[in-house]
């Protein structure tokens, strides 16, 4: 029977050496961020144990704190989801700083300075215009709005000096063509400036003197 409780007393010592108690005692009590998952330990540290085993106490510090943070949020209201025991944390009381730095402002392109430097403030654009050709209101963009340019272009006037063999549809669409495209020129050519990339005045620059930013 002695035998018996000698395996068991030691069998139970080694239990206790391998995993510690989930009780931590401490002279004050931590601070608690429950929100943010933080505990703040105001007390003392021991500078004799620090300076004779500084990793290990270090360590055991770690745990024991590590601990009565587990120990508080088991304290929270808790519930059954699936298979998993889960809480809910409550919002937190700790601003914490960001992660990366602040973005720093887009630089303002050539308009937007222009219209500073002249005072012109932007106007809420109307989505519609009334149309005196088809007497109803036009939409100012969107499949509506081609739909009625072919209804007010099924007929196109012929300029007096205008070639009677030109077809001006196809006219009037290659003009189109060009605004849409000196519009994306200037575009990009305003993110250009606005990321300080040189722009040729004459000419396109060559795919083998674009940088990784062109």
């Amino acid at each position: 029977m002695d035998i018996v409780s000698k395996v068991l007393e030691k069998a139970e010592k080694d239990a206790e050496e391998k995993y510690k108690s989930i009780h931590v005692e401490k002279h004050l009590e931590l601070e608690y961020d429950l929100g943010t998952l933080l505990a703040i330990d105001i007390n003392d540290l021991d500078l004799k144990t620090l300076r004779s085993d500084q990793d290990k106490y270090l360590k055991d510090l770690a745990r024991d704190n590590a601990q009565l943070l587990i120990n508080k949020i088991w304290e929270l209201p808790s519930e059954r989801i699936d298979e998993a025991i889960v809480v809910k944390l409550p919002p937190p009381s700790f601003i914490l700083p960001r992660e990366n730095p602040v973005p720093k402002p887009k630089p303002i392109s050539k308009w937007q300075k222009y219209a500073q430097e002249k005072g012109i403030t932007k106007k809420r654009k109307s989505k519609v215009t009334w149309d005196e050709v088809l007497k109803k209101w036009v939409p100012n963009y969107g499949y509506k709005r081609a739909e009625a340019e072919k209804q007010k272009d099924w007929l196109i006037e012929l300029p007096g000096n205008a070639d009677p063999l030109e077809d001006q549809y196809a006219k009037k669409m290659d003009i189109k063509k060009e605004k849409v495209a000196k519009n994306e020129f200037q575009r990009l050519k305003n993110l250009a400036v606005s990321k300080n990339i040189k722009v040729p005045r004459v000419g396109i620059t060559s795919a083998e003197k674009l940088s990784s930013e062109q």
